[in-house]
């Protein structure tokens, strides 16, 4: 029964490909109606307020983001939003005039960078390229509070931060804002005339998100950026060099009691040490950058939050959080984590090279480390090791762009650690074939050289059927991956198919592989609706399945995934989430017929209040050495309250549990509390307290 139901999902999915060769025939493009402005030339540079006081905003030429993109991108605008853009030599300024019908209703505090978007906002995609490959992302709330980023593709990362300027002001017509750019902060083409793509945003979030846009955008094109307006005729910009320091010194002392059963013994203090480094970050053209740290200290960055993994054989991601190695992060990023920046535990020393133009990047990163760990992946689970020993890291990522929407690329990685060494070389690529039709991949393969000391690991599993061992003894072997993904993106009807491979002996020591010697088959189809109802605003509904084996040809896993997804009133979604069929093979027991309820809820009814659950049920295996199958739940809860506009408080709890199935033996339950206190002082000073509780 349930092979014929797979073969069901298998045999719809081939009607999907009718669709497609139909449309390969027509090769049409997605097309909108392109607006142009050429933005008003100033000799002079002036300070920016959130009031557009200065009478200079009157000689640039107002443009209006007057149409809609969520939740009807067939819409006008729901309100009134004027848009001026001026530019000097040395930096872009744009102005926005918000109007709202209740301003009572804007949302906006006072909070940290990047963490105003649920808030009222205005703002710009910037792509001095015109390619789709970097745009950049500026965006302002009605305070002043700034959020930036960088878009690839539909890709979005958060963690690009650049210098730049923002004011904002509430009146009782709405709000205006004022973003001023230097164009020092940004890579553009070395020419004389430049032409930027760009694109005009606001958000307005009431009973439901809207989102509207200067151009005419429509969901039905995968590419958002690809439909941007373009800023036209900007001649005689500034990139001179710019050179940042960041130095930095500090003493430190640690002190114990001298006798722990006495609280009164007093304190032995120990010797009074301290530590000094820095950094530099030098940009010699518009198009080149150059970083460099030396001994680094990162203790301004935040802790990352607890994960439950107790039932988890495989090594927990975490992001990456430090200001070095977010700068310029997208341009080594590929499909795989075959680079993963937190392998660079405790750099002495670090520098690294990015280049951006029209048609390529480079990027290059070298670091000396200190106490390296490694991730020895394999089929049933991982291991994270921890030493004390130094490396040599080099990564090399290059791109090439195609086309707005494809590219070919390539990613080389090196790591040395005394007589151990991991070289690992890929090709990734995405090509646009057609309207709508897209097809993704990344090919690598990989050497590895074994340290040679089994005190440091010495565990004997084996990767798949090869006479290689995980523990450290020297050996030397090799591996591949392969991945390739077709996918059809649209607004109504999405369907992909892929497979990806990973060889028992393929390491990726300076990235994030967790999981080898094994072959995926995945599918997947989608149909999305937009009833465009004041208590309904869109919906989708997707059906996708996974069937893994091992490089020996032995069943590892299938499981049928069903999903419905809506967005209600009062910014609230609901998905709910069913798996019919998930049959798993784990260290030699078979555990079929594990089906499992899952239910996502997000709400943000009214400013100052966000609430998240996620909650899960059914069976899982419980991955102990002597694996069975259990039965429990998952859940997890977060809210953001915000008292005032400059009082923060974010309340996360976790909670994790699995029994027996007859429930006479309670394999682990545990949670996790996290509460985040934070006041913001200035837009430029806060105090934070974190508290965690993990059981």
């Amino acid at each position: 029964m349930r092979l014929a139901t797979l073969a069901k999902v298998v045999i719809g999915m081939g009607f999907a490909l009718g669709g497609f060769f139909s449309e390969l025939r027509a090769q049409d493009t997605i097309g909108t109606q392109y607006k142009t402005l050429q933005p008003t030339y100033i000799t002079s540079d002036f300070d920016i307020t959130g009031t557009l006081s200065n009478s200079i905003w009157k000689e640039a030429t107002p443009v209006y983001i007057s149409h809609e993109i969520e939740p009807n991108d067939q819409a006008p605008a729901p309100v009134n939003t004027e848009v001026r853009v001026l530019y000097s030599e040395n930096y872009l300024y744009v102005g926005f005039d918000s109007e709202d019908p209740n301003p009572g209703k804007i949302r906006a505090s006072i909070t940290d960078r990047d963490e105003s978007f649920q808030d009222d906002f205005v703002g710009l995609f910037l792509d001095p390229f015109s390619n789709n490959q970097q745009v950049y992302e500026f965006f302002v709330n009605p305070l002043g509070i700034q959020m930036d980023g960088i878009r690839s593709g539909n890709n979005e990362d958060m963690n690009f931060d650049a210098l730049w300027y923002s004011e904002g002001a509430i009146s009782d017509s709405g709000y205006t804002a004022a973003i001023k750019i230097p164009f020092k902060s940004l890579n553009f083409p070395r020419q004389d005339i430049q032409n930027w793509s760009v694109q005009f945003i606001r958000n307005y979030p009431r009973n439901s998100r809207y989102q509207m846009a200067w151009t005419d955008v429509s969901v039905d094109n995968p590419c958002f950026t690809c439909q941007n307006g373009t800023l036209t005729n900007l001649r005689g910009l500034e990139s001179s060099n710019t050179v940042e320091l960041l130095p930095y010194a500090m003493s430190f002392q640690n002190s114990s009691i001298k006798d722990p059963d006495n609280p009164s013994s007093g304190l032995d203090h120990g010797p009074l040490d301290g530590r000094v480094g820095g950094s530099v970050s030098y940009s010699p053209t518009s198009t080149i950058s150059l970083d460099a740290v030396v001994n680094p200290d990162f203790s301004q960055v935040e802790t990352d939050a607890a994960q439950i993994g107790v039932n988890e054989t495989f090594a927990l991601f975490f992001p990456e959080k430090r200001p070095f190695f977010l700068k310029g992060a997208d341009l080594f990023r590929t499909r795989q984590d075959l680079f993963y920046s937190r392998m660079i535990n405790r750099p002495l020393a670090a520098g690294k090279i990015t280049q951006n133009n029209t048609k390529y990047s480079l990027a290059f990163l070298s670091a000396y480390d200190r106490e390296t760990p490694f991730i020895i992946p394999g089929k049933f689970g991982s291991s994270l090791v921890r030493s004390e020993i130094n490396a040599y890291s080099n990564i090399l990522r290059g791109k090439y762009n195609l086309s707005d929407e494809s590219y070919i690329g390539g990613l080389i990685t090196a790591r040395n650690q005394g007589e151990g060494a991991n070289y690992v070389g890929s090709i990734d690529w995405q090509l646009l074939l057609a309207k709508h039709y897209y097809f993704n991949g990344q090919i690598g393969y990989s050497n590895t050289k074994e340290l040679n000391d089994t005190t440091l690991f010495n565990n004997p599993r084996t990767f798949g059927r090869s006479s290689y061992d995980a523990a450290f003894n020297g050996e030397q072997y090799s591996g591949s991956l392969i991945s390739a993904e077709f996918e059809r993106q649209a607004k109504y009807y999405n369907f992909s198919f892929g497979y990806a491979s990973f060889s028992p002996a393929f390491q990726s020591q300076g990235g994030f592989i967790n999981r080898t010697d094994r072959r995926e088959f995945e599918a997947s189809q989608s149909l999305s609706y937009y009833p465009d109802r004041q208590w309904l605003s869109q919906g989708s509904i997707r059906v996708s399945g996974t069937w893994r084996y091992d490089f020996a040809g032995q069943f590892q896993e299938r499981y049928i995934f069903l999903r419905n997804n809506n967005n209600f009133a009062g910014q609230t979604n609901i998905s709910l989430s069913f798996l019919p069929v998930n049959d798993e093979y784990f260290r030699g027991e078979y555990f079929p017929g594990m089906r499992r309820l899952m239910i996502d809820v997000s709400m943000r009814p009214v400013e100052g209040l966000s609430l998240d659950a996620d909650f899960d049920f059914g069976r899982y295996v419980n991955r102990a050495q002597n694996p069975t199958v259990g039965k429990g739940y998952n859940m997890s809860a977060d809210a953001t309250i915000k008292p005032t506009s400059q009082l923060q408080f974010a309340l996360s709890y976790n909670y994790s549990t699995l029994s027996s199935v007859d429930g006479s033996e309670n394999y682990y339950s545990g949670d996790i509390i996290r509460l985040t206190s934070r006041y913001n002082f200035s837009r430029r000073l806060f105090a934070r307290i974190i508290t965690q509780y993990d059981s």
